[in-house]
């Protein structure tokens, strides 16, 4: 899907990720109704639910890259997991400061240590922390193991932020609940098209980081070749 040389399809799938986050924005600000409560800062709900489950989908993809990697051993693998986790964390970061916003006009405060905001925190310095380690000294395929392996460690945190709304006591609100979610038709509407449009975005990003870490990995060989020849 994300082959390095074959990027025909990266440019229109760019362009309709564009053109889907600018109908998202009508659907944001004009479709979607005001929340009574909280009022227009109620808004920020949409790109931060789009930011967040696209950044748990980029560690999902983290996790299969390491497992694709440490079972082919190509190039490919690799440099899908660093472009997922590199994505996964801008995303993820915002999705934090997104909900910190809220959190601000909703609950009177910036952080709380919430079980959901907590395992969040934690995940979003755990793949930095992986982004760290690829940046260090390691090189080559020693690099590409040590990542490998993390990063399918690191998703244990992953599960965790997803359920802990529902494992343990929590102010976070949940969109989906046994017993509804309690968003109005246009409000869903419109969660749903975020979606859509921060999963092309996500898709757009993802490949082409992908696609630039394969090629700078074959200008070295290349380089490397020149040296030595």
């Amino acid at each position: 899907m994300l082959k390095s040389d074959d990027g025909n399809w990266l440019t229109p799938v760019s362009i309709l990720a564009a053109i889907m986050i600018c109908v998202a924005q009508y659907f944001i600000w004009v479709y979607a109704p005001v929340e009574m409560t909280m009022g227009p800062v109620q808004k920020i709900f949409y790109p931060h639910i789009g930011l967040a489950w696209w950044s748990l989908f980029s560690f999902l993809v983290v996790f299969v890259a390491g497992i694709g990697f440490l079972a082919r051993r190509t190039p490919f693998w690799d440099n899908l997991g660093a472009a997922a986790a590199e994505v996964g964390v801008l995303f993820s970061g915002l999705a934090l400061v997104l909900g910190m916003i809220w959190g601000k006009a909703s609950w009177g405060v910036w952080w709380t240590w919430d079980p959901r905001l907590t395992t969040t925190l934690v995940m979003w310095f755990v793949y930095c922390g992986y982004l760290i380690l690829r940046a260090s000294g390691l090189g080559g395929e020693r690099r590409a193991t040590v990542t490998a392996v993390v990063g399918i460690v690191a998703f244990l945190d992953v599960p965790l932020v997803f359920l802990s709304a529902r494992m343990w006591r929590s102010i976070h609100p949940s969109v989906f609940k046994r017993e509804g979610g309690g968003l109005e038709p246009e409000m869903l509407t419109t969660m749903f098209v975020c979606l859509a449009a921060f999963g092309l975005l996500w898709l757009a990003m993802t490949a082409f980081r992908a696609r630039q870490l394969g090629q700078a990995e074959r200008l070295d060989a290349v380089a490397r070749a020149s040296v030595d020849g």
